[in-house]
C-alpha cells in the first residue's frame, strides 16, 4: 500500500510538472510573437488618431491582423484549453496567465479570414468617424464647436440645426456598424456563445447575468432621483429657451446625447479654467500626490490638430512605462476633467508592476481602470481641488461648494441613466441586429433619460456614438467605474487620509494617496480576479451603497 501510494503521488507531481513545464514553454512563445507586435500595434494607432491619415489606418489593419494572428493558433489554444481542464496548476501568478491567455485565444478560434475582415471594417468605420466634421450652413464644425453651442446657445432653431448636422454620421456609418454587428456575432456563435455581447463579457470574466441584475439595481436605485432632478431640468429649460415643456427636444440638453449634465445652477465652472494652463494643472495635481506624470505628458498628444481624432484616451504603448495620453485641450471644465480623467488612466497603466510577467501587467479589469480616472475626473467640479490646485479662495469655494456637489450629483444621475441606455441598446442589438434599431434606441432614450424623439423622425442616432463600432460591450463598465471610485474615494478618506469630511477631499498634496493606490490597485494589474482585487484594496467586494450614500440618498 505504502509502495502504490509513493508511485501515485509520483505519478501527480510529475503530471503538475508536465502541466507546469508544458504552460511556461506555450507562454514563452506566445511572448516571442505577442511582445514586438504589441508596440507597433499601439504605435501605429497613435500615429493614426494622430493624423487621421488614410495609409496611417491601413498600418493600424494591418499591424492588428498580424496580432490577431497570434491568438489564431490551434495548437497553442488546444494546449492551453488542456492544462486548464487538468486543474494542475498550482502556481497562482502562472494560473492567473493560463486563465487570462485561455480567454484570449478563446476569442479567436475561428476563421482568420473572417477575424481580419472584421478588423478592416472596423478600422474603415473608425476613419469615418475620425474624419467627420458636421456642417453647419456651410460651415465645418469640430465636436468642441459643436459642444460650445449646444452649451452656450439659447436659440431653438441654432441648437437643432448644430444637433441635426452632427447626427449625419450617423447614415454615414450605420450599415457598416451594422454589417459589423453581424460580423461580430457570427464568431461569437462559432465559439458557443448566443451573441457578440455574451461573450466579450465572459471572455473579460463578467457574468452577463450578474451585470443586467447590477444595472437592474441601479435603474431601481436611480430611477426616483433621476425623474425629481429632470423635472428641476425641464422646468428651468422652458425659461431659458422660450418653449412649452412638451416642446423641449433632445437638443435642448446642452450636449449630444445628454450624457453630462446640463448647465442647470447658477455656476460657471469654465470661468475657473479659462485663464488656467490645464496641462501644468494636472501635472502638478499628480506630482502632489506622489504619482508624477512629467515623463508622460513629453510623450503624449494634448491639442486639436487638422484630421486628428477629437476625442481622448490613454494607451500603454509597450506595458513597460512608455504611457501617452491623447486629448484635444481646451481652457474649460470639461478638459479639465478629461485630464485628470486620462492622466488617472495613465498613472495606472505606470505603475503597474514590471515584475509581472508581460501578460499580466495590465489592470485588474477595464472598469477598475475606469474608476481610477473617474476618481480624478471628479475633482474639476470640486471647490476643495479648485482652491487647493487651481488657487481659487476661501471665499469663493464657500460660494460656490453646494452648488458643486448639485452639479457633481446632477453628473452622476444623468450619466447613470445614459448609461442604461448605451447598456440595454448593446445588449437589444447584439441579440437581434435586424430589429429596428432606431426605435429601440428611442424607446431606450425615451424610457431612461426621459427625452422626447423628434416628431416623425426615424434616423440610425445610434449609430452616432462611436462607442458602438470602436468600443463594443464596454460602455457599461463606466458605470461599474463609477460604483468603485465612490467605493475607494470613501475608502481612502475614512482609511488612508482620515478625513473628518467625506464629501469634501481633494487628496490634494498627500503623497499616501498615491502611495495606496500604488501598492493596493495599481501594482497587483491583473494578478487577481478583479473583485479580488477590490476586496483586498478596500475590505469588501465591489458595491453599490457607496455610490449611493454620495450621490442618490440625499
Amino acid at each position: 500500500m505504502v509502495i502504490l501510494a509513493v508511485a501515485v503521488l509520483g505519478s501527480c507531481k510529475s503530471a503538475k510538472e508536465e502541466m507546469t513545464q508544458e504552460l511556461k514553454d506555450v507562454i514563452k512563445v506566445h511572448d516571442s510573437l505577442y511582445i514586438p507586435l504589441y508596440k507597433e500595434v499601439t504605435m501605429a494607432y497613435w500615429n493614426a488618431a494622430i493624423s487621421g491619415k488614410p495609409e496611417d489606418f491601413a498600418i493600424v489593419s494591418e499591424k492588428e491582423i498580424a496580432i490577431t494572428a497570434i491568438f489564431t493558433d490551434t495548437t497553442r489554444f488546444a494546449t492551453l484549453k488542456k492544462i486548464k481542464e487538468s486543474n494542475l496548476i498550482e502556481d497562482s501568478i502562472l494560473n492567473r496567465e493560463l486563465i487570462v491567455l485561455y480567454n484570449a485565444y478563446l476569442g479567436a478560434q475561428v476563421d482568420t479570414a473572417k477575424l481580419n475582415a472584421m478588423i478592416k471594417l472596423g478600422n474603415v468605420i473608425e476613419q469615418k468617424y475620425g474624419n467627420f466634421r458636421a456642417k453647419v450652413k456651410g460651415k465645418e464644425l469640430t465636436d468642441n464647436q459643436i459642444e460650445n453651442i449646444l452649451r452656450s446657445s439659447t436659440n431653438s432653431n441654432e441648437l437643432k440645426d448644430v444637433w441635426m448636422a452632427h447626427k449625419n454620421i450617423g447614415p454615414l456609418v450605420a450599415d457598416d456598424v451594422k454589417k459589423l454587428v453581424k460580423m461580430r456575432n457570427e464568431i461569437a456563435k462559432e465559439l458557443g456563445f448566443n451573441n457578440y455581447h455574451e461573450m466579450s463579457l465572459k471572455l473579460s470574466e463578467q457574468d452577463p447575468a450578474e451585470i443586467e441584475n447590477l444595472f437592474n439595481e441601479l435603474d431601481n436605485l436611480t430611477r426616483d432621483a433621476f425623474g425629481q432632478v429632470k423635472y428641476e431640468i425641464d422646468s428651468v429649460f422652458v425659461l431659458r429657451y422660450k418653449v412649452k415643456k412638451e416642446e423641449l427636444m433632445p437638443w435642448h440638453y446642452q450636449n449630444r446625447y445628454f450624457q453630462e449634465a446640463p448647465k442647470l445652477y447658477e455656476v460657471d465652472l469654465d470661468k475657473y479654467y479659462e485663464k488656467q494652463n490645464i496641462e501644468e494643472l494636472t501635472r502638478v495635481y499628480f506630482d502632489g500626490i506622489g504619482l508624477p506624470i512629467d515623463d508622460m505628458l513629453k510623450n503624449s498628444d494634448l491639442y486639436e490638430k487638422p484630421g486628428k481624432n477629437q476625442h481622448a484616451f490613454c494607451t500603454d504603448i509597450d506595458n513597460a512605462g512608455d504611457v501617452r495620453v491623447l486629448c484635444n485641450i481646451v481652457p474649460n471644465e470639461s478638459w479639465m476633467n478629461t485630464m485628470l480623467h486620462e492622466f488617472g488612466h495613465a498613472v495606472y497603466d505606470k505603475n503597474i508592476s514590471m515584475d509581472l510577467p508581460f501578460i499580466l501587467r495590465e489592470p485588474a479589469h477595464t472598469f477598475t481602470t475606469e474608476a481610477i480616472a473617474m476618481i480624478f475626473g471628479r475633482m474639476a467640479k470640486s471647490p476643495q481641488w479648485m482652491k487647493d490646485v487651481a488657487g481659487i479662495s476661501e471665499e469663493e469655494k464657500a460660494k460656490i461648494s453646494d452648488i458643486c456637489f448639485k452639479t457633481l450629483r446632477l453628473e452622476q444621475l444623468v450619466f447613470s441613466r445614459w448609461s442604461q441606455v448605451m447598456f440595454r441598446f448593446e445588449k437589444g442589438m447584439y441579440e437581434n441586429p435586424d430589429q429596428d434599431l432606431n426605435q429601440l434606441w428611442w424607446d431606450l432614450v425615451e424610457k431612461y433619460q426621459l427625452v422626447k424623439k423628434p416628431v416623425d423622425r426615424n434616423e440610425p442616432d445610434w449609430a452616432t456614438k462611436i462607442h458602438i463600432a470602436s468600443s463594443p460591450c464596454y460602455y457599461h463598465n463606466y458605470l461599474m467605474g463609477e460604483l468603485l471610485a465612490s467605493q475607494l474615494f470613501n475608502y481612502i478618506g475614512a482609511n488612508v487620509i482620515k478625513a473628518t469630511d467625506l464629501k469634501d477631499m481633494s487628496f490634494a498634496g498627500n503623497p499616501a494617496v498615491g502611495e495606496y493606490l500604488k501598492k493596493k490597485v495599481f501594482e497587483p494589474g491583473l494578478r487577481y480576479y478583479w473583485n479580488d482585487m477590490i476586496e483586498k484594496a478596500t475590505g469588501e467586494k465591489l458595491t453599490a451603497k457607496y455610490y449611493a450614500n454620495q450621490f442618490v440618498n440625499k
